[in-house]
């Protein structure tokens, strides 16, 4: 046998032994390989749906469509959730209460307990705090309710004795309760900016102001306007002020011409500049309406009184003379005509 015939003999037995031991193998690796799962190629197909080439805006409705929705709607969820069978309706300005119709409730209501931060307060107004809650005096309403009653009845027998009654409140939002109080009581009111020297200097301030003359029932006697050109400007004689903080130059010059004074104390503020102080929150426009209703409806009790008393003969008060008129007001004599010799 030839050396090629071997090498071709052997090449072959060893392939085949091979060959053999591979398909010994084969379900080994065919299991190991094998995968159950397909695996399938994502092939994109187009859209059927054309595309449009513009799209129509919506359009909005009417405001009738509107309306007509607005009242589906209501008709529809008026029956869910609560219902609310009372609700507040502040009008302590159009309506206000008498000073015996003033409860606990209506104080708390109105936010009147409601005081500053403790360490804002003033040692002073110790009697008027009930207690302290998260860091905030709270105002006694037993207090309030009393201090508020008395400065009533100030006001209903000054306004029942002919007085001059001044209601001041020059805070932001004052204006329809000072405005309010001052009709009822038949008084004057400042609401924007105290004057200094109004009391103190009155001549050099207030002397261009007119001044009038009025009979018993408030009727003008216009034949004593010459008469009142050289006299002093009227002072008045009693004051309510709602902001006493902003006001302390007011309460300085009444402190000096004796004029009695009523204002709401906060837990802030100094109660011995006033004659009567009432312990409330001079914050809540609420609170304050209230009490400025309160002090106005007690004027007018007092102005009724003097009026149907006036119109019977009878007066409250001691009325001025025409002579006393024409009495100079520092040396007593008799100025023009009468005191010519």
């Amino acid at each position: 046998m030839s050396i090629p015939n071997m090498i071709v003999r052997q090449v072959g037995v060893r392939q085949s032994r091979q060959l053999l031991a591979l398909s010994r193998r084969a379900p080994v690796y065919s299991r190991s390989l094998s995968s159950d799962a397909p695996v399938d190629t994502a092939v994109q197909t187009p859209s059927s749906t054309p595309i449009p080439r513009s799209v129509k805006a919506s359009r909005s409705p009417s405001q009738r469509e509107a309306w007509q929705g607005s009242l589906k709607s209501k008709a529809r969820f008026n029956s869910l959730g609560s219902s609310v069978k009372a609700e507040h309706t502040p009008d302590v300005l159009q309506n206000p209460i008498s000073p015996s119709e003033v409860t606990l409730e209506l104080l708390l209501a109105a936010g009147t307990h409601m005081g500053h931060s403790t360490s804002r307060w003033n040692p002073q107004n110790s009697r008027y705090i009930f207690g302290i809650r998260e860091g905030i005096h709270i105002i006694s309403l037993d207090v309030t309710a009393a201090y508020l009653r008395r400065a009533a009845k100030v006001v209903e027998e000054v306004a029942a004795r002919g007085g001059i009654i001044l209601f001041v409140g020059t805070r932001k939002g004052q204006k329809p309760a000072v405005v309010r109080a001052a009709d009822l009581s038949r008084g004057y009111h400042i609401f924007e900016r105290w004057i200094p020297g109004s009391l103190t200097n009155g001549q050099q301030i207030l002397g261009h102001c007119e001044t009038k003359v009025v009979n018993a029932v408030d009727e003008t006697l216009p034949e004593f306007k010459v008469d009142l050109a050289d006299r002093p400007s009227v002072k008045p004689d009693l004051v309510v002020c709602f902001n006493p903080l902003e006001n302390v130059v007011l309460l300085h010059e009444c402190g000096l011409n004796n004029v009695p004074t009523i204002g709401i104390v906060d837990t802030d503020a100094d109660p011995t500049r006033l004659t009567y102080p009432i312990p409330a929150n001079d914050d809540s426009l609420q609170a304050v309406s209230l009490i400025a209703g309160v002090l106005g409806r007690a004027g007018e009790a007092g102005q009724k009184r003097r009026l149907g008393l006036a119109e019977k003969g009878e007066l409250t008060y001691k009325p001025i003379t025409s002579r006393e008129l024409k009495l100079d007001p520092f040396t007593g004599e008799l100025v023009g005509a009468e005191n010519q010799k």
